[in-house]
């Protein structure tokens, strides 16, 4: 099968085709890409479907999603196992009618993200390509403890907690060292430890951390990923570059909680949505970050550190996996719309170890699309305008023709 656009964006961050054509064979991978003209004269007699005026691009990669974060809905509480099965089945079909074609879960319930992908590879459900860490690990009262999170404190007990979650399935491990107050929630030797346990044993790991001085502590220990490094300094981010440690500073999400509770102080927040009410005692704290992304990105990104795009969305009622939205901020805060992209394409690919898998349009990876309507090469918002979702050649969105 041969699919036609007027513009196809390979998702290196620098090439367009156009027009352009890939070809995918009969077991999901792309036979061709290329010049239309060039590959449909490679292949003569293959079934075409032309898209027109719009751009064909890697499926995107999001690199923060929480499955199965039901915590912050108003009936929590009816949440059993059952219905968490449930509310993650639902929000993987989301991430996937999105354009989402691999997500990486840092923390849902114990098991969830396991199971749910055998469910997929079983072909009872469709999820994307899941890569999971299982509940996450913080300290005793530390960061994520009333949200499933493993509690373990000391070398000893973090070790241990490591390898029971490696041994219950998880793909990465993660470690939450901070949250809105400005002390390191983890010591030293603890974080040195917990990444000295992965990766002797080939495991990558990721850290939650936001604020100073954790984000320092987490570099010298050497996370495979910092998550969120709100307040990273233009030193530290090329700490992370010389070191390899790739940064998900997941915007949308500090930005849709800084504006929720603008707007929430403007009435009455309801008191029954935990989440939120939490949210607006931090107001201080999300107004700092806000600004602290829109004044500071570009000059971090410049550094030439490895970013990779995640939405890590929780907020009740809030837009789910809004990729398309991190990478808007990313353009408007001074980025290429094809250097964005490149944050959910290739650089989490070869984060995740998939670089021969997905990631990019080029023969002989999985054919993971996305097809949305316009040149996304100029226009961000494109990615609003979704016209048809594939993974690994079987379309599981269809809005054209």
């Amino acid at each position: 099968m041969i699919y036609t656009a007027k513009y196809l964006v390979i998702g290196d961050g620098a090439t367009v085709i156009s027009p352009g054509a890939v070809c995918v064979n009969a077991g999901g991978i792309l036979e061709d890409v290329g010049e239309q003209a060039e590959v449909l004269s490679r292949h003569p007699g293959e079934e075409i479907v032309d898209y027109g005026q719009a751009t064909i691009l890697p499926g995107l990669i999001d690199m923060h999603v929480h499955l199965g974060y039901y915590y912050s809905q108003p009936d929590a509480y009816q949440y059993d196992s059952y219905m968490v099965a449930y509310y993650g089945q639902r929000q993987a079909g989301l991430a996937l009618r999105l354009g989402i074609t691999t997500v990486r879960d840092l923390s849902s319930p114990p098991g969830l993200c396991r199971q749910l992908r055998l469910a997929g590879e079983k072909g009872f459900v469709q999820v994307p390509r899941m890569i999971h860490t299982d509940a996450g690990i913080c300290m005793t009262g530390g960061h994520g403890h009333d949200d499933g999170v493993e509690e373990a404190d000391g070398v000893e007990e973090i070790r241990k907690a490591i390898r029971r979650q490696r041994k219950n399935g998880a793909d990465w491990i993660k470690i939450l060292t901070s949250n809105r107050e400005e002390f390191p929630e983890y010591r030293q030797e603890e974080l040195n430890m917990a990444v000295d346990e992965c990766h002797r044993r080939g495991i990558k790991t990721a850290v939650h951390a936001g604020i100073q001085p954790s984000i320092q502590m987490c570099i010298d220990a050497g996370f495979d990923t910092i998550e969120h490094g709100t307040f990273l300094t233009v030193e530290q981010a090329g700490q992370m570059a010389e070191k390899g440690i790739a940064w998900i500073p997941t915007i949308t999400a500090y930005t849709v909680f800084y504006e929720f509770c603008r707007e929430q102080m403007k009435g009455a927040a309801d008191p029954s949505d935990r989440i939120a009410a939490k949210a607006i005692r931090d107001f201080a704290f999300f107004e700092s970050a806000y600004y602290a992304y829109k004044n500071n990105f570009k000059k971090l990104y410049d550094t030439g550190v490895t970013v990779c795009a995640g939405s890590d969305m929780v907020l009740y009622n809030a837009p789910p996996f809004p990729i398309n939205r991190e990478l808007r901020l990313m353009t408007d805060y001074g980025v290429t719309p094809l250097e964005a992209i490149r944050t959910a394409t290739v650089n989490p690919a070869r984060v995740l170890g998939l670089e021969e898998v997905t990631g990019l349009l080029k023969k002989g990876l999985e054919a993971d699309l996305l097809i949305v309507e316009g040149d996304v090469s100029r226009d961000i918002t494109a990615l609003d305008q979704v016209k048809g979702v594939f993974l690994r050649g079987q379309q599981v969105r269809k809005n054209f023709p």
